[in-house]
């Protein structure tokens, strides 16, 4: 049996912003992507266990994730315990954010369901749903929107029902003043204003992706399954029905 490497770091605390020393242990990733890959770990001597996001760090700007997070804290949001900064052996600077350990998505536990033909039971769906909104409000009552609600960012524990809202690698505290993004938000949760390259949108472009997810939690399939933008909009408006705005900009008419 391989012997588990122990780290001992001088972290920042994600509440006090005190300088603390504290020992962890390396342990398996857990998940991946473009933003960078996420490790379960303990931390020592508790043997709590959390999740390490370590991203790569343009040493000429602040990490918008990091500033966000320090800003916000609440039951129903993954919460930042600590976070540092490491050099890899090629001088490139990775922040490392630890955070509270969620033992599953959302997304997990509808297909879940989806495996076993079943439906999600109204009451959970009606649990989870609860406590996504109160996340939202939570942020959007700062300013923040996320920009990226979908049911892998969504974390439950099946033992207490408990829901937290992660991954603020999109989030933004937005300025009427200041244009946005519009590729922003996966697809299938994706407002119709920013399918429409919208740049001054406003913290609803998350109450459309929550909606989503709540269909999504009750079908057991995405609500609007679109195959590109212009399909995203065709399923819309399956559902909805027609707009004239949005026809006469997806027609051209």
């Amino acid at each position: 049996m391989s012997k588990i490497e122990i780290v001992t770091e001088d972290v920042t605390n994600g509440h006090t912003g005190a300088i603390e020393r504290i020992q962890y242990t390396q342990s398996q990733m857990v998940g991946h992507g473009s933003f960078g890959v996420v490790f379960q770990t303990q931390i020592l001597p508790t043997n709590e266990i959390a999740a390490m996001k370590r991203v790569l760090q343009d040493k000429r700007f602040k990490n918008r994730e990091l500033q966000i997070m320090k800003l916000i804290h609440h039951r129903n949001i993954a919460d930042l315990k600590y976070f540092f900064y490491t050099n890899n052996d090629k001088q490139e600077l990775y922040l490392n954010l630890i955070l509270e350990f969620v033992p599953e998505t959302l997304y997990k536990a509808s297909h879940y369901y989806v495996s076993k033909r079943l439906s999600m039971p109204p009451l959970e769906v009606k649990l989870y749903t609860y406590q996504m909104f109160r996340a939202l409000n939570y942020i959007h009552s700062q300013g923040i929107c996320h920009r990226d609600i979908k049911p892998q960012n969504l974390l439950i524990n099946p033992d207490t029902g408990e829901l937290k809202l992660c991954d603020f690698g999109s989030a933004k505290i937005l300025n009427p003043n200041e244009p946005n993004v519009s590729y922003i938000c996966s697809r299938y949760y994706r407002a119709p204003e920013l399918i429409f390259g919208a740049t001054n949108y406003t913290t609803k472009i998350d109450v459309w992706s929550a909606g989503c997810v709540m269909a999504e939690l009750l079908l057991g399939q995405p609500l609007f399954p679109g195959e590109s933008g212009i399909d995203q909009l065709v399923e819309i408006i399956k559902i909805l029905g027609t707009n004239s705005k949005y026809e006469s900009k997806l027609y051209g008419t």
